[in-house]
């Protein structure tokens, strides 16, 4: 399996990392040898070898990845995208929530071409779900987003398939780390804009925290989980948004002598979806998630509540999602790999 990757920074670098030290592994286990073909960076340039790019020397410094007969510097992620015979597109390259571009049209360039797409960018799920599926389903490709949400905790394989003839009515949960995190230490004292001073220290929040602390990464992976379970299309404008930046030490008190404890809760229906900061008792599965740590709730007519509690952000967890829907593909798709 040929892999070409978009993107090269931590998500991309964990994935990297993964195949690397996992090699073995991987061919015992799974007859599984993959080969990453190119790798697409937004201010690196790009590489590109027909017989694979060396994994330590990607990890060792990009920029001075050593020239060796075949290697090919320089192509665009369209040209890579059209002209590398690979098998799979990874994207893990930054979101864009409002068109999510570019990545969209390399999605799209990819189908149209016969690969595979594999996406931890959370742009293109949410902005156009239905159109990948149907372009996907069209040209017999797969579409993943695992990573999209929670990381390389697999909460959409659970609601998507390990769930699979349960009726779910409803899905509720703390899909942001970095605001869980500062509910976390505001509750323990830390007024909010030392906490979120904390947060980007530890690399948690962005310069720009506005899509955490405002509730918008935990609303573009709502929208995900609606469309992924309910195949209901939602956008930002249809939902019910608010963050976490409001709140005050008079407000975590109250709370807490209401033996309560405040969540920002996503929570999506067939009907529609919300972000929300919540009061929730603390016998409830999700008052106990606690730092950086997400969690999901789905409501089942079989099996009640279902909650699933793990990362829901870091290098090697995303990376791990990526790995995870490739296998999935290599799987399915054994044969077209084993000629």
């Amino acid at each position: 399996m040929k892999l070409i990757l978009i993107g090269f920074g931590s998500v991309g670098q964990g994935f990297v990392q993964i195949l690397r030290d996992k090699r073995a592994d991987l061919a015992a286990r799974y007859g599984f040898t993959p080969q990453i073909a190119a790798v697409v960076t937004r201010t690196r340039g790009s590489l590109y070898h027909p017989n694979g790019l060396n994994l330590d020397a990607l990890l060792t410094d990009f920029a001075a990845y050593p020239d060796t007969p075949g290697l090919v510097r320089g192509w665009d992620a369209a040209r890579i995208v059209r002209d590398c015979p690979a098998d799979v597109m990874l994207e893990a390259s930054p979101t864009n929530f409002e068109t999510g571009q570019p990545a969209l049209d390399l999605c799209r360039l990819a189908l149209e071409h016969g690969k595979h797409i594999v996406l931890a960018n959370k742009g293109p799920v949410a902005v156009a779900y239905r159109e990948l599926n149907a372009l996907a389903h069209s040209s017999g490709r797969a579409f993943r987003f695992e990573g999209t949400v929670m990381a390389g905790t697999p909460s959409l394989r659970l609601g998507m398939q390990a769930l699979a003839g349960c009726t779910i009515t409803a899905a509720r949960g703390i899909l942001n780390g970095t605001t869980n995190y500062m509910l976390t230490q505001m509750e323990n004292g830390v007024p909010y804009a030392d906490v979120l001073a904390q947060a980007q220290q530890l690399g948690y929040a962005e310069a720009d925290p506005t899509a955490d602390v405002d509730g918008w990464d935990a609303a573009a992976k709502a929208i995900i989980v609606a469309q992924a379970l309910f195949n209901k299309k939602l956008t930002f404008a249809d939902m019910d948004v608010r963050g976490i930046s409001h709140l005050t030490p008079p407000d975590i008190d109250a709370a807490r002598a209401a033996g309560e404890r405040w969540k920002l809760i996503a929570t999506v229906t067939p009907e529609g979806g919300s972000v929300q900061p919540t009061r929730l008792p603390l016998s409830h599965p999700l008052a106990g998630v606690s730092g950086s740590t997400n969690a999901i709730t789905y409501t089942t007519d079989l099996l009640g509540d279902v909650t699933l509690i793990g990362s829901g952000a870091g290098r090697i967890q995303t990376g791990f999602a990526l790995l995870s829907d490739v296998l999935e593909i290599f799987t399915k798709f054994t044969p077209s790999f084993t000629q």
